[in-house]
């Protein structure tokens, strides 16, 4: 079964379970103590510590594991926030950063602090500009994901640490997605990520926190980790974590070009086999592996459900796939359209066939699903004269799809007002209007739920 979820967790790498195995035999003990097995467990950390700063591209002492890559983040950004107190109470974050990120900026903010979210462009990318105007004398800190771990878009990280850095702002990267193929670059002050997004165990994190870096930690701390993860290490999963970092950076180059042109075919072909599609993310300056879009009409739980069934396991922004029934954060920042959204993200090693099946797959899937909801097809001929849509209580993709049957009745020039209380449609009517060429008017309240207003222009 073809596993295109990556993005989420990578498959144990071989190298990963040799290590783990022969650490549970001989890194089992206290790597504090000075006897034998405490000294044997000593030089398995340091040297897992070792191999991972040099992945990284920091000193060794500059580098701390932690419980997981959220772990590390939450770490990260309370200990910078506070180190810097006296600087001032103002933290910058992009709109699509992860979670872990975004949660943080809420716990801040809810303290007293104040945070500014950058917007991004349709691509998900940051303007470096944007990013400079909202530097502030009283900035204690600034994150920046390294790239995006929805659509694959890469984060002009360099050019905003240059400008964080003559501001006398430290900057932190979240760098999960991405450092299992390449070291970061630029002038970044903190850096943090995952082992299981590059195929190392579960449960291990990383923090790194330069030298010169004003941290204090927060919470009660011991000795271990310079006290920024107090508790015993799990030392069998930190060592086939860095050993799976050095042997993924070892094949990185060669994957990466053959993962890239697998997934520039799903760019190109997706869009010429399923019509109403929308690619998302940057189409250049992207992660190799991941590649995501969109399809109008479709309820993303249920085409979840369906490519599964196929086979496939894949992930989804949707916000049909939620519990909240609220589009991904990302895909609202981009603008873009939510539903019936899909993530293919590759592993390291994904094959040509199983791209293909899932291209021949796909078209007669997507397909199912509009027609259980009742999507319009491109030959249907609408004849329902109406101009208000009433899709109050309806879950997307449905007001979306009663917006598309109607519009070809309204005359050029006319509007159709869509009454919804689904939150995604505040992201979905706009992106479906940018995509069929007619024309946004705006939203406006209404005695039950939201009325968005298109104007047909043709």
């Amino acid at each position: 079964m073809p596993y295109f979820d990556a993005a989420s967790a990578a498959p144990l790498h071989p190298v990963a379970r040799q290590a783990l195995l022969a650490a549970l035999d001989d890194g089992w003990a206290d790597p504090s103590r000075l006897y034998r097995e405490g000294r044997k467990a000593r030089m398995l950390l340091d040297a897992a510590r070792e191999a991972a700063a040099e992945a990284v591209g920091c000193r060794p002492d500059e580098l701390t594991f932690t419980p997981s890559g959220t772990r590390a983040v939450h770490t990260g950004v309370a200990g910078a926030l506070a180190g810097r107190r006296r600087v001032g109470r103002h933290l910058i974050v992009s709109a699509v950063e992860h979670s872990s990120v975004l949660h943080s900026a809420e716990v801040f903010e809810a303290e007293g602090g104040q945070v500014t979210r950058v917007p991004v462009a349709r691509t998900g990318a940051v303007d470096v500009g944007s990013y400079e105007a909202v530097l502030r004398p009283d900035t204690a800190l600034a994150c920046l994901q390294s790239a995006n771990h929805e659509v694959g878009t890469v984060q002009p990280v360099a050019a905003v640490a240059e400008a964080c850095r003559a501001a006398g702002v430290p900057l932190l990267v979240d760098a999960a997605q991405s450092l299992g193929w390449e070291r970061v670059a630029g002038d970044w002050s903190l850096l943090t990520g995952s082992a299981h997004k590059w195929g190392g165990p579960s449960g291990v994190g990383l923090l790194v926190v330069r030298k010169g870096v004003r941290f204090a930690v927060q919470g009660a701390s011991d000795e271990r980790e310079s006290g920024r993860a107090p508790g015993f290490e799990n030392l069998p999963a930190v060592v086939a974590a860095a050993a799976s970092l050095r042997a993924v950076r070892a094949e990185a180059e060669r994957e990466a070009e053959r993962l890239r042109e697998l997934t520039a075919r799903i760019r190109a072909r997706v869009p010429e086999l399923v019509p109403d599609v929308e690619v998302v993310g940057d189409a250049e300056r992207r992660l190799p592996g991941i590649v995501t879009f969109s399809c109008l009409y479709v309820d993303g739980e249920t085409l979840l459900h369906e490519l599964d069934r196929e086979g496939f396991s894949v992930s989804s922004g949707s916000s049909c796939t939620s519990s909240t029934l609220t589009p991904s954060h990302v895909l609202k920042a981009m603008g873009v359209l939510s539903e019936g959204n899909v993530r293919v993200s590759l592993p390291a090693g994904a094959a040509e066939g199983d791209v293909e099946r899932f291209l021949e797959v796909l078209p007669g899937v997507v397909a199912g699903v509009r027609e259980k909801l009742g999507a319009p097809t491109p030959s249907a001929a609408v004849q329902e004269d109406v101009l208000v849509v009433d899709a109050l209580g309806k879950r997307c993709p449905i007001p979306v799809i009663e917006l598309a049957k109607v519009i070809g009745t309204v005359p050029v020039g006319g509007t159709v007002r869509v009454l919804s209380d689904d939150e995604a449609a505040r992201l979905d009517i706009p992106a479906w209007c940018e995509m069929r060429g007619q024309e946004y008017v705006g939203e406006e309240k209404a005695d039950k739920g939201t009325a968005y207003l298109v104007r047909r222009i043709n």
